[in-house]
This record gives C-alpha cells, sequence and structure tokens, in this order.
C-alpha cells in the first residue's frame, strides 16, 4: 500500500501534457464497425427491441426503412459515406430538405411517412450508424430530449446516470441547465463515438467553439458542463479544473509559437526560433505572437506548400513573386442569405503590414551577422521586399476613403438607430415596471408582450424573471433593462460627442466640468476627453441633447449607489466620492461595456467648476 508521499512523489514525476495535448479534441474517424455493417445486420439490430418496440405504433420501422433506402441511393460503402455524399451533412438547418425531396420523387408525399423518416434518425444516431459533424448536430434541430433518452437507454446508461445524479445533488444546477449539460454531451458521443467516460477536454472545446461560432454568442452553462464532466473524473489527472484554466494556458514559448504551423524545415524552424527569441526582450507577447504569424505561417509555411523542399532564405525571383501574389488575397468564410457558409477569396487589407515582419527579418539577420558572424551569417540572403513595397502612404489614404466610405453608407440609418435603442430602452423598463407589479403566477400584457411572472429561486431572489406563455422562454427582465439602458446611453453619447470607444469608456462624473465666462459670468457645460489615440487631452462644449443623455445617466447612477459605511456624511453641495455602482450577479459583456461608458470608478461627484488662470 502506497503512502500519500509515494503518491505526490509518483504523480510530481509523471511527465506532464503540453496544453496543446490537452485541448487536442478526438479526430473524426472515416470508418468504424457499426457503419460497415450490412443493411440486413442494420435492420436486424434496429428493428428489433430496444431500438423498436413490439407495440410499432408510430411507424418506426417503416420510418427505418424509408432512411435506409434513402441512404443506400448514395454514393459509398458505408453508411457514413452515404451521409456525407448526401450532402445533408453540409445544409446543418437546412437538411431535411434533402431526404424530403427523395421521398416526394418516390411518391412518400404523406405526412405521417415524413415523420416516421425524421424518427428513425434518432435510433440510426444511437446505434452509431452515422456520426454526424458537430456544426450539424447543432444547427439540425432534433429533438434533444429523445436523443438523450435513447443515448442514455441503449449506449451509456450508467455514464448518463451518474451525470443526472451529479446535476441533480448541486443546487446551482438548475433544471435547464442539466438537460442541456445531458444534451452537449449526447453531441459529442454521436459525433466522435465511444461514452462519457470516453470524452477529452479538447472534444468539450471543440464543441464550445463551434456552438459559439455557430450562434454568435454561447448559449450558457458552458464552464458548468465542463466542471460537471471533471466532477465525474471523466478527464485525466492532467485536466485543469476549471474550463478557464484549459483556454487560458499562460504564453507561448517562441518554440511553440513556431512549431503551431507545422514547418518541414527543421534548420529553417530553428531559425525562426532563435530570431524569435532575440527578438523577445524588446517585444510584448501580442506583438511576438504576431511576428511569429507573419513569418511562419504566411511566409514560410506557404512557401513550403507551394514549393516542397525548400530549405534557403535566398527565393529566386519567381518564387518570390509568387509568393508576393498569394499574398494580395486572403479566404474568408461568409453567410449566404439562405444560411449556408462558403469560402470565398477576397483582397487582404492590410497586405504591406505582412510584408514589414519579413523585410524586418532580412535586415536584422544582415545586421546581426556582423556582430556574431558564427551564428548569423550562413543565414544571410538578399531580401526579397524593397522599401518601395512597404509604403503605406497610399494604403492609408485608401483606408481613410475606405472609412469614409462606411460612414456615408451608415449615416442614413443613424435615426432608425437613435429611434430603435430609445423605444427599445422605454419598452424593457415598462415590462419591468409591470413585472414588479405582478403577483408570481400572474399574467401581465405592456408594450405588446405578454408574460407569465414568475418566481425566482432563492438564491436568484433579486431577479425578475418572467415566461413566454407560448414558448416557455424565461427571461431575466432586470438584464434586459439594464442593457437597454446602456445601449441607449453609449449610443446617444457616441452620436453627440464622436469620441473614440477607449474614450468612451474612461469617462467619468470627473470629466464634466463648468467653465464660467469671464465677460458675462455665464456657466457653460464641458466634457473633459482624456488622452487617448491622438494624447491629447480635449474639452467639448455640452448640447443640449447631451446634458439631458447625461443627466439621465447620473440620475440612473445616483439611484443605484451603496454609500460606504465609512464615507464622510453627505451635504447638499457635494456627493461623498466613494459610492460604488451596484452591480448584478449575472454580468456579461454587454453589460460591462455599458458600465464602463457611465464610470469606471463609479463615483458620483459634482461637475467641477474650471474657471481662467
Amino acid at each position: 500500500m502506497t503512502t500519500t508521499l509515494e503518491t505526490a512523489q509518483a504523480v510530481a514525476a509523471s511527465p506532464l501534457r503540453p496544453v496543446t495535448e490537452l485541448v487536442r479534441a478526438r479526430p473524426r474517424e472515416d470508418a468504424w464497425p457499426a457503419t460497415g455493417q450490412s443493411r440486413e445486420e442494420v435492420w436486424g439490430r434496429l428493428a428489433a427491441e430496444p431500438f423498436a418496440p413490439a407495440s410499432d405504433n408510430n411507424g418506426r420501422k417503416f420510418g427505418l426503412g424509408l432512411l435506409l433506402d434513402w441512404l443506400a441511393d448514395q454514393l459509398g460503402a458505408t453508411w457514413q459515406e452515404r451521409w456525407l455524399a448526401s450532402g445533408a451533412d453540409d445544409n446543418g438547418a437546412n437538411w431535411r430538405e434533402i431526404p424530403m425531396r427523395w421521398m416526394r420523387e418516390r411518391g412518400h408525399e404523406v405526412p405521417w411517412r415524413q415523420e416516421s423518416f425524421f424518427r428513425a434518425v434518432h435510433p440510426a444516431l444511437c446505434a452509431d450508424l452515422v456520426r454526424p459533424s458537430l456544426p450539424w448536430l447543432i444547427t439540425s434541430s432534433l429533438r434533444s430530449s429523445a436523443l438523450v433518452g435513447m443515448l442514455a437507454q441503449h449506449r451509456d446508461p450508467t455514464g448518463f446516470a451518474r451525470l443526472r445524479e451529479r446535476c441533480a445533488t448541486d443546487p446551482s444546477i438548475n433544471t435547464a441547465a442539466a438537460t442541456r449539460t445531458a444534451y452537449r454531451a449526447a453531441q459529442i458521443l454521436v459525433a466522435k463515438g465511444g461514452i462519457i467516460a470516453d470524452i477529452v477536454p479538447g472534444d468539450v472545446l471543440e464543441l464550445l467553439e463551434i456552438e459559439a461560432d455557430l450562434r454568435g454568442t454561447s448559449v450558457g452553462a458552458t464552464h458548468l458542463f465542463y466542471r460537471v464532466l471533471h466532477d465525474l473524473d471523466v478527464f485525466d489527472d492532467q485536466a485543469p479544473a476549471t474550463l478557464r484554466e484549459l483556454r487560458t494556458g499562460g504564453q507561448r514559448t517562441p518554440e511553440e509559437l513556431i512549431d503551431r504551423y507545422g514547418i518541414v524545415c527543421r534548420p529553417v524552424r530553428d531559425l525562426l526560433v532563435d530570431y524569435l527569441r532575440e527578438r523577445q526582450p524588446a517585444l510584448d507577447y501580442n506583438s511576438l505572437d504576431a511576428l511569429s504569424y507573419y513569418l511562419a505561417k504566411l511566409f514560410w509555411s506557404d512557401l513550403e506548400r507551394h514549393h516542397p523542399g525548400i530549405d534557403s532564405l535566398h527565393l529566386p525571383t519567381d518564387v518570390a513573386d509568387a509568393w508576393k501574389q498569394r499574398l494580395l488575397t486572403t479566404t474568408k468564410t461568409v453567410r449566404t442569405p439562405d444560411g449556408r457558409r462558403i469560402t470565398i477569396e477576397a483582397p487582404r487589407i492590410n497586405y504591406r503590414e505582412c510584408l514589414t515582419p519579413v523585410r524586418a527579418f532580412y535586415l536584422d539577420l544582415a545586421h546581426w551577422a556582423v556582430e556574431d558572424p558564427a551564428r548569423w551569417a550562413g543565414w544571410v540572403a538578399p531580401c526579397p521586399i524593397g522599401s518601395e513595397e512597404i509604403n503605406r502612404k497610399k494604403d492609408k489614404r485608401r483606408r481613410k476613403s475606405r472609412m469614409d466610405a462606411r460612414t456615408r453608407e451608415r449615416l442614413p440609418v443613424l435615426p432608425v438607430l437613435v429611434r430603435s435603442v430609445d423605444q427599445r430602452r422605454k419598452d424593457a423598463a415598462a415590462v419591468l415596471a409591470a413585472a414588479r407589479d405582478a403577483a408570481p403566477g400572474e399574467t401581465f400584457t405592456v408594450a405588446g408582450q405578454t408574460l407569465v411572472r414568475v418566481a425566482p429561486r432563492r438564491s436568484a431572489a433579486a431577479k425578475v424573471l418572467a415566461e413566454d406563455p407560448v414558448t416557455g422562454h424565461r427571461r431575466d427582465l432586470g438584464r434586459e433593462e439594464d442593457h437597454a439602458f446602456w445601449a441607449f446611453a453609449i449610443v446617444e453619447v457616441l452620436r453627440a460627442t464622436g469620441i473614440r470607444v477607449e474614450e468612451l469608456t474612461e469617462l467619468s462624473h470627473h470629466s464634466l466640468i463648468q467653465y464660467r465666462l469671464p465677460t458675462t459670468g455665464e456657466l457653460i457645460p464641458l466634457l473633459q476627453v482624456v488622452p487617448s489615440k491622438t494624447d491629447t487631452e480635449r474639452l467639448l462644449v455640452v448640447s443640449p441633447g447631451l446634458a439631458e443623455v447625461l443627466s439621465t445617466i447620473i440620475r440612473r447612477v445616483r439611484d443605484r449607489t451603496v454609500e460606504s459605511p465609512w464615507s464622510p456624511p453627505t451635504t447638499t453641495t457635494s456627493a461623498p466620492g466613494c459610492r460604488q455602482h451596484h452591480c448584478c450577479s449575472s454580468d456579461t459583456a454587454a453589460t460591462r461595456t455599458g458600465r464602463s461608458a457611465q464610470a469606471p470608478s463609479g463615483k458620483c461627484s459634482p461637475p467641477r467648476s474650471h474657471t481662467p488662470g
């Protein structure tokens, strides 16, 4: 029996895997035993219990036959190859149109037959007949309860039982979060195969990144999903305890920065690592990361991809010209009007910014070779980029032209934006007020919306919650009103002042000052803008419209501040300097941005006076 000390020593002596290995997802397999079965074998599995009950009242066997017939009509030797050849996997939300078109061509236009077809998809996925991609699973609108139920019953009963028990015993996990956690686990099992115990941290990261990319934002409970799997000992001992630790693995070394791009030529790879290490003391990490991207990915990896076996920095003229021509364009993923994602070629706006690091690389090697020829002289070569190629005067004029054109294009819709954010603020405030007056379970209608007041849990007693009686969607009305107000405030302040976002986030109540005219004694309100990009302080005259907006913001902040017990007594002429803005427990990026716009310090002091001299 080993002691605790011996166990700790064994763990300490075991080699730690790098973060890049921990975040690597399992690869998508092309073939596995279930997908290579014949039609008779698949029918024998899926047409019998437990997948098909003895009393087949919903036509599941008929739907299964249609599903197998449709897949059999596609090209491929396995069911997975036929699934991919059908094109359904690439169409996500619109995938149902493909099999429905096939059914109409064969006379299966009866609604119950189509419904039976789609019901058969769940047991086919559960039986590992095909493995759709994660983007398809996220956008295909499958019945989550049916998929989770079948996987829990037929593939991994133990794993899902432990998952449900873990969620049920944690008071911080509500029903919606537990359901979302089980469905995310089911999506990984369907896409990668196996059971819950086979999930690795990289699978979780891959799912969450694709989910955020397709939906534009996270749907919530992402950290909870990772934590639940970690608590169930699904991951190994080297996996971090939280998702945040896994996503922020610290700064990469020069070797890790270069090795991201898989450079084949080892001497050039070592040269780039030495170059980054030499430049590292004078650069911040973001600049070093960008430098590795320009040199390793855009420059040398591109050369190796188009000229296999290249091992010298001395580039022939045709090779250098071809590289510059390829650098002029970049690939972009855009959405079509029908929702599909396609890849297109677009001009690279920062073309000359990509040439500058490469030219500096060549010139640095030539300069360093004079001081340390044994280390650098062997790599000195003529620079393929001339000084005239990195002249950015014309680019700056073009950028200014694009900015002006974008402003002219958006200016006509500015009044629409202003009206929209103002109306949204008023509607959100009206809905919140009506909800506060309503009792739990009471239905109320305001601003064209009919909602039902919901009693929050004890841990969220301060929240004002309501549900849509039609969709069942639950809404945090306090958060919605907060977001609506600060969106209105940000738009109005930016519109009235023309300041930059960085300057907006530095505004506070101390930015409001008063200037008294020496001749008439009239007070003029001014807004003090702290130095930002131009490194100059500015004073802007506060217009009546801006004054009204700032007054609205100040009133809101004062109504929601809490005075510190050790602050000095308030007077009629001044406010204490340590009043703080009340922050709700559920903070988001939009909320933080809005609060930064009103005052990072949250202080509520009165406008300062400014007199000449």
